[in-house]
């Protein structure tokens, strides 16, 4: 419910949180595939509600679809978050610089559904060096003035290669643009605990202040 939303929100807002990213579309490993329509109904009504309540707040859309990302930007959106980058929709660039706001770039390899399969690389590090970029270049053509990137933790990556893009994580740094990680209670932490995603604030603390000190600008979490 809203209410029940709301309240969510307004205890991330005291807790410090300066963006609150808003997603309607399951984007975990095997998640199942839903229609435009039902995204767009699960987020503007909670998008038009949480500007209202918290007018000081940035909020961020976690979408990659242009149609939904456009709607949210009418309804008062701050940021686009996209986990393809634009791969999944050819037309999300040119909506995103044609309104001006921020857009953060996040590396996957497939789409949520088959990511798992794809996670085989040579040389990570270099692929997503090479990935962002391109991507950096397109976004600079579409008009994108303000870019940030995502290594995409988990994102058609197994843990050996999670824990390389970490350690290497402050090479990133060379493309001079924003960086931000979701690590927050994600398998690489809690199969290697052999834990729960509940008990993994701890590990979660840790990789956070790793990244932090390696140079991650943009901390994602639950």
């Amino acid at each position: 419910s809203n209410a029940k939303i709301l309240k969510q929100v307004e205890k991330m807002i005291k807790d410090g949180a300066t963006i609150i990213d808003i997603g309607g579309y399951s984007s975990r490993p095997g998640a199942d595939n839903i229609a435009e329509k039902i995204e767009l109904d699960r987020v503007i009504p909670t998008l038009k509600d949480c500007k209202k309540y918290f007018p000081e707040t940035f909020f961020s859309i976690d979408t990659f679809r242009s149609k939904v990302a456009e709607e949210c930007i009418y309804n008062g959106a701050d940021i686009i978050n996209d986990i393809s980058g634009g791969n999944l929709d050819s037309n999300m660039m040119k909506v995103v610089g044609k309104h001006q706001i921020p857009y953060v770039i996040m590396h996957m390899k497939g789409n949520p559904s088959n990511m798992v399969k794809k996670a085989k690389y040579d040389d990570i590090i270099g692929e997503l060096i090479s990935y962002f970029s391109k991507k950096i270049d397109d976004a600079g053509k579409a008009n994108i003035k303000d870019i940030i990137i995502d290594p995409g933790f988990g994102f058609g990556k197994n843990i050996e290669d999670n824990y390389k893009v970490l350690k290497e994580l402050n090479l990133f740094q060379s493309l001079e643009k924003p960086i931000m990680v979701g690590l927050s209670r994600k398998s690489m932490i809690y199969k290697v605990l052999n834990i729960s995603p509940q008990e993994a604030l701890n590990g979660t603390t840790v990789l956070n202040t790793i990244a932090l000190e390696k140079g991650a600008n943009i901390l994602r979490v639950h």
